[in-house]
């Protein structure tokens, strides 16, 4: 009996762990030069992420072999089926690639869980502060932006609300013709 809860336990962690990481995507590089619709794109990493937790990891990743006359490079997700891209791509320098640099690879998730873009940033890597010289991932999903709140009074001046305008009155608007008036009756004179 207890050889089969150790079983099931051993089976049960297996399921949980190959559940953790949902889909995978492989990103390619390629160089941007003159001929770069000659030069097909090369995978440079294989990555599993989840969409519902947007946790990802790095299964294999090979630092490119660049040229030093290459400059840029783009990034995204090529399907050599098609031989097109899936997402949208973004341009990085090949510098990021350098030694003494570590890259991070940014992808942007739509609501559904699937990769709409690719990026890279690199960032210098500090030996007295960490010993991780690998490259990072990071998993961005979409969120619903800010709607905004329609007929809502205006605040102008640090939380008060602008004071609506009361209507004057007649009296109020024209008081000075009636002063006007009482002048000229009491200047006047009277008769004999």
């Amino acid at each position: 009996m207890r050889a089969l809860k150790l079983l099931f336990a051993l089976s049960m962690a297996s399921v949980i762990s190959s559940l953790e990481y949902l889909d995978s995507t492989t990103i390619s590089i390629q160089p941007i030069t003159s001929s770069s619709i000659l030069t097909p794109p090369v995978p440079l990493t294989d990555i599993k992420y989840n969409p519902s937790t947007l946790s990802a990891s790095i299964s294999s990743y090979e630092t490119p072999d660049i040229e030093p006359s290459i400059r840029n490079l783009r990034i995204g997700v090529w399907d050599a089926a098609t031989a097109t891209w899936k997402s949208s791509t973004s341009v990085t320098s090949a510098e990021s690639f350098a030694k003494g640099y570590r890259p991070t690879i940014v992808l942007s998730l739509d609501g559904k869980g699937g990769v709409l873009g690719v990026s890279l940033k690199s960032s210098v890597i500090d030996a007295g502060q960490t010993r991780d010289f690998g490259p990072k991932v990071l998993v961005r999903g979409v969120v619903k932006g800010r709607q905004p709140s329609l007929n809502k009074p205006v605040v102008l001046v640090e939380g008060k609300l602008e004071e609506p305008i009361v209507e004057k009155t007649m009296l109020q608007k024209y008081w000075w013709v009636l002063l006007g008036g009482v002048m000229l009756l009491m200047s006047t004179g009277g008769g004999e």
